[in-house]
C-alpha cells in the first residue's frame, strides 16, 4: 500500500490542471467552450465520433447493416479530437449535451434528431433498419441483457481499469487491485457464458457482440491498454474464441479503422464520406484517406 495518505476536503474545489493525462479537457462543468458548428456530408446518418471502444461500436454496426445490404445506413464519419477539445464546440454540444462521443444526427426525418450515448446509438439504428436484435421474445431479452450489461459495466473496466493502470500520472495499488479484480470478474463472467454460447444472445449475432467486443475482445486480444498479460487473458478460452470469431467479420474490421489516427492493428481512416475510403485505408494498412474520395 501506498505511504500517501489524503485527506479529502470537507468541500472538493477545482484546480485546473487536476486529473493527469487530461487535465486540459476536464472540468466540473458542462457546455460548449467555443462556437463550432457541425459538418455535415450528404449522407442520412452524420456521425462524430472517435475509434475509442465506444466509438468503434456504432462504426460496427453501420458496417455491418450496408454489408447486410441496406444501402439506406450510408453515413459520414466525422473526427472528434477530444484531446483538443473538439467536444465543446457549440455544434456538438448541440448535439450531445454531455460532450462524450460518439454523437449522431439523423438527417433523414425532419426535424433532424440527435442521438448520443453509444448504446442509444445502436439501438436507435438497430430498431431503424429492424436489424441483430433477434426476433423471438426470449432472443430479443437476452440480446438487452448484455446490452444493458455491457453499458453498465465498461465504466469500471475504462474509467476503473484503464485510467488507474494505464493513464493516472501515479500508480497506486489500492484502485489498481480495486478495479483490476473487478475487471476480471468480469473478464470470468464472459468466459462461463461464451462455453455453450457461440454469441452473446445465443446462436445469433447480434448488437450485444458488436457492443461488447470493442471493450472485453478488445482487452483479450492485446488492443486495449497493453494489460494482456498482466490480466492473463489466456486463461480465459472461451472468450478469446469469440473475441476472435467476431475480429475475423469483414464489416467489424471495416468499423474498427473509421475514425482512427493511430496504431497499425487494422489500419487508419481520419473520416469516412463512403465506402471507398474504407477500401484505400484498408489497402494502405494506414493514414488519412479522407481527402481521396
Amino acid at each position: 500500500m501506498s505511504a500517501t495518505k489524503y485527506t479529502p476536503p470537507k468541500i472538493w474545489k477545482w484546480e485546473p490542471g487536476n486529473g493527469g493525462k487530461f487535465a486540459n479537457i476536464n472540468r466540473p462543468v458542462s457546455g460548449a467552450t467555443h462556437d463550432k458548428e457541425l459538418p455535415v456530408g450528404e449522407h442520412p446518418f452524420q456521425l462524430y465520433s472517435l475509434a475509442t471502444p465506444n466509438g468503434i461500436k456504432v462504426t460496427i454496426l453501420f458496417e455491418e447493416l450496408l454489408a447486410a445490404g441496406i444501402s439506406e445506413a450510408e453515413y459520414d464519419a466525422w473526427f472528434v479530437d477530444i484531446m483538443s477539445g473538439d467536444q465543446f464546440g457549440s455544434g456538438f454540444v448541440a448535439a450531445n449535451p454531455n460532450s462524450k462521443i460518439p454523437a449522431m444526427v439523423d438527417h433523414s426525418v425532419t426535424p433532424p434528431q440527435r442521438v448520443f450515448e453509444s448504446g442509444s446509438i445502436i439501438l436507435y439504428l438497430a430498431e431503424r433498419f429492424d436489424r441483430f436484435i433477434p426476433k423471438d421474445h426470449a432472443g430479443r431479452t437476452e440480446c438487452m441483457n448484455w446490452v444493458f450489461w455491457q453499458m453498465g459495466s465498461t465504466p469500471f473496466v475504462g474509467g476503473g481499469f484503464g485510467h488507474f493502470y494505464a493513464y493516472a500520472p501515479e500508480k497506486f495499488e489500492y484502485p489498481i487491485n480495486r478495479f483490476t479484480l473487478e475487471t476480471k470478474r468480469q473478464l470470468d463472467v464472459l468466459d462461463k457464458h461464451l462455453v455453450e454460447n457461440k454469441y452473446l444472445a445465443g446462436s445469433e449475432y447480434s448488437i450485444a457482440d458488436m457492443m461488447v467486443w470493442p471493450w472485453y475482445g478488445g482487452l483479450v486480444l492485446g488492443q486495449l491498454y497493453d494489460a494482456a498479460e498482466f490480466l492473463d487473458v489466456q486463461s480465459y478460452t472461451h472468450l478469446l474464441k469469440w473475441a476472435k470469431n467476431i475480429e475475423a467479420r469483414p464489416a467489424v474490421r471495416r468499423g474498427a479503422i473509421v475514425n482512427r489516427t493511430w496504431g497499425d492493428t487494422y489500419g487508419q481512416l481520419r473520416e469516412r464520406h463512403s465506402s471507398v475510403d474504407i477500401d484505400l485505408a484498408q489497402t494502405s494498412g494506414n493514414g488519412d484517406t479522407s481527402q481521396q474520395a
